[in-house]
């Protein structure tokens, strides 16, 4: 038992700039997190003012979705030629000028265009800081490196949705966009300033030809269970998130003056969550804990998406348990995966990999869109076919991460 203890703490620290880096890339993954997250809290007023259905609504959050999925084919053949700094600084500014079409938007039509320019250049940041990660950090600490990013997730609703709410609810949905580019700017300006390129990869050998390079990455036998899976991953959030505003207020009573309550609480949990989740990766194996986490998830989606009437408290619980589960996959599945590819081929890799998880997000929000249905001032109905979905999704998931681990002779402290 001694032994185990003394095993399971972290082997090495990590370095003052690892630190920075670390921090760097957890803040620019809030900014770019909450653009997308802050639509779930806005939805509910969102579609009266701009006088659309679900189905519209879904569209709009797929919109972000495609237009990633295309970007990050496109950036694929690129993607390992040039420093990741200076590739990460060029769409991190795209992605902050869609944010503002955001902002400035007064239509459905406008509000969709915006959402196409955003998910162009925001889909592909996420690759590049998961290259960058992967670049600098082995596999040993990659989980405490993912968990600690991962809290960016946790952050935005800490944060980033109770203000988002605040703004909107005390001004109107604008103003949470707004919001976003107040945080997002001068993360950028650190990153320009203080961050340190990041080129070795660009001394190994590179392949002449961007398209041969994308082709054989594509090709790349070793690579297509990651691939599979990294689209099946995002399917829970995409098809459940958008739509939880609308669902918590229509279906389960909530009012709107307790969402920020409940968006608060949750992130307060997860941001301890993710860190624990990331260490437990790295001392006990990154696929058991992803098998942990589909358990948890297993139970907890049927009972958030059949709730009803309840207390407050009770749906601030459940909330709490699912989130759990979800980084408990998450964390595990990033870090194991990031494994996969060789340094030459980790920003096409995981290019791909982003545009396959944006397209398969795109197709889950434009189903969940399809499969609900709301009369005028009346609940979601059909909610809980969407958790059905999701959770046979999650169990073929465990499947395909048990082949993916496999491939990967992971070092774990137990």
């Amino acid at each position: 038992m001694t032994k185990a203890s003394k095993s399971s703490k972290p082997r090495v620290a990590f370095s003052g700039y690892q630190k920075f880096v670390i921090a760097v890339l957890a803040f620019l993954q809030f900014t770019v997190i909450l653009d997308f997250m802050i639509i779930s809290p806005l939805g509910a007023m969102m579609m009266p003012a701009l006088q659309i259905n679900p189905h519209q609504f879904g569209l709009a959050v797929s919109a972000y979705a495609f237009s990633a999925g295309i970007s990050g084919f496109l950036a694929a053949g690129f993607a390992d030629r040039f420093d990741r700094k200076r590739l990460l600084l060029f769409f991190y500014c795209g992605f902050m000028l869609g944010t503002l079409f955001c902002a400035l938007s007064t239509t459905y039509h406008m509000l969709l265009l915006a959402r196409i320019v955003t998910g162009l250049f925001g889909g592909v940041v996420g690759s590049v800081v998961m290259a960058i990660a992967t670049d600098l950090f082995p596999l040993e600490m990659r989980g405490r490196v993912m968990g600690i990013i991962s809290t960016a997730f946790a952050a935005s609703q800490v944060l980033g949705i109770p203000a988002g709410l605040f703004f909107a609810t005390h001004w109107d949905w604008h103003m949470a966009f707004f919001a976003i580019l107040a945080v997002a700017v001068p993360v950028g300006v650190v990153i320009a300033l203080r961050m340190k390129p990041v080129a070795d990869h660009i001394a190994l050998k590179q392949e002449r030809s961007a398209f041969m390079h994308l082709l054989h990455t594509l090709s790349e036998p070793r690579y297509r269970l990651a691939f599979i899976l990294t689209m099946l991953l995002p399917t829970g959030g995409y098809m459940l998130m958008p739509f939880g505003t609308t669902y918590l207020v229509s279906n389960v009573g909530l009012t709107y003056d307790v969402l920020p309550l409940v968006y608060l609480i949750t992130g307060l949990f997860a941001v301890f969550i993710g860190p624990l989740v990331g260490k437990a990766s790295d001392s006990f194996g990154k696929f058991r804990v992803f098998c942990f986490g589909t358990a948890v998830t297993l139970v907890m989606v049927p009972a958030w998406t059949q709730l009803g009437h309840v207390p407050l408290a009770v749906v601030i619980i459940v909330n709490v348990v699912l989130f759990a589960g979800i980084f408990s996959r998450m964390i595990p599945s990033q870090a194991l995966i990031s494994a996969i590819p060789e340094p030459t081929k980790r920003g096409a890799f995981n290019a791909i990999g982003a545009s396959l998880q944006q397209f398969a997000g795109g197709v889950s929000a434009a189903v969940a869109g399809l499969v609900l249905t709301q009369v005028p001032g009346g609940p979601l109905e059909h909610f809980d076919w969407i958790g059905y979905i999701v959770m046979s999704v999650a169990l073929l998931s465990v499947l395909l991460m048990y082949l993916v681990h496999k491939q990967v002779p992971e070092k774990t402290a137990s």
